[in-house]
């Protein structure tokens, strides 16, 4: 019998249960940090659609106690969530409130978003959420990274990836797509990674 698609994703699960994180896309963080070297003890890092907190978590544990981080979601963090070096603000990235105390505790050296829009089961729909969602993260990245800072955001494939990486080649000195192993199968959803910030 064929595998199940859902097989593998159980298993990322389970592991992230077992290991204290709420929710399985850690995994995904896990990976394009190993692959790219995204994640220095010493850094400010800035997480754009942080809830529940998986990303969050696996940034503090990297941090170590050292560094800074500033997470924001509409939706608060899982309670266990919590760090001496962690400020989280709950509100919408839209909101020039929330805005301005992102930007009053930056500059960052990195900024990750694994937000999501509210998804309808319309694909173009989704796909064009996404990728609005994906401009307002990259605005974010233009405005508080350092020389030097890299970005990484979710995107919903669809076609204005390609747009959207080309804008990020004006700002980084290199633009990949990344699709971690952690991803469900029949997912459309990728990674727009930038390193370098010009």
């Amino acid at each position: 019998m064929a595998e199940n698609h859902y097989s593998k994703p159980d298993y990322w699960s389970r592991k992230a249960f077992s290991e204290g994180y709420p929710a399985r896309s850690v995994y995904k963080l896990k990976e394009i940090d190993e692959k790219f070297s995204m994640i220095k003890k010493h850094f400010s890092i800035l997480d754009l659609g942080a809830a529940p907190g998986s990303w969050t978590t696996y940034i503090l544990r990297k941090l170590d106690g050292k560094g800074r981080l500033v997470s924001v979601d509409l939706s608060p963090l899982a309670s266990g969530v919590k760090g001496e070096n962690l400020t989280f603000f709950q509100g919408d990235l839209y909101d020039e409130n929330i805005r301005n105390e992102v930007f009053r505790l930056g500059p960052y050296n990195l900024v990750v978003s694994d937000a999501a829009p509210a998804t309808t089961g319309n694909r173009t729909v989704d796909t064009a959420r996404s990728e609005g969602l994906v401009e307002l993260v990259l605005f974010y990245g233009e405005e508080v990274l350092v020389p030097g800072g890299n970005f990484v955001v979710k995107i919903f494939q669809g076609g204005g990836e390609q747009l959207l990486m080309k804008k990020m080649r004006n700002v980084f000195s290199s633009v990949k797509a990344f699709k971690p192993e952690a991803c469900r199968q029949e997912s459309f959803e990728t990674y727009l990674i930038g390193i370098g910030k010009k």
